[in-house]
């Protein structure tokens, strides 16, 4: 996969998009550091592309979530014990 810094965009952007037919696929970078992958797409396959970024999107999302828990300790939680912090935070919305 290429790399390509924010100023080659904004400088070559008529070759960077050229290029992206070739490549499928493009990582942007600001100071050495991704910020953004650029993707080939068409018309035909825009929805099933977007719902394929999104499905990605919310299962980094869940995983993060599950580590987060094993490192606390809750994913050993009883279901009466969910149930009573679900309420708690329920109760204190409330107010």
């Amino acid at each position: 996969m290429r790399f390509i810094s924010v100023r080659e965009l904004r400088g070559q952007s008529a070759a960077i998009w050229r290029t992206l037919a070739d490549e499928k696929d493009l990582v942007v970078t600001s100071h050495g550091k991704p910020i953004a992958v650029l993707s080939a797409t068409s018309e035909e396959h825009l929805e099933e592309s977007l719902r394929a970024v999104r499905r990605a999107r919310a299962q980094a999302a869940v995983t993060a979530i599950q580590q987060e828990s094993r490192a606390r300790g809750t994913d050993r939680l009883s279901l009466d014990e969910i149930n009573a912090e679900v309420d708690a935070v329920r109760n204190s919305r409330r107010r």
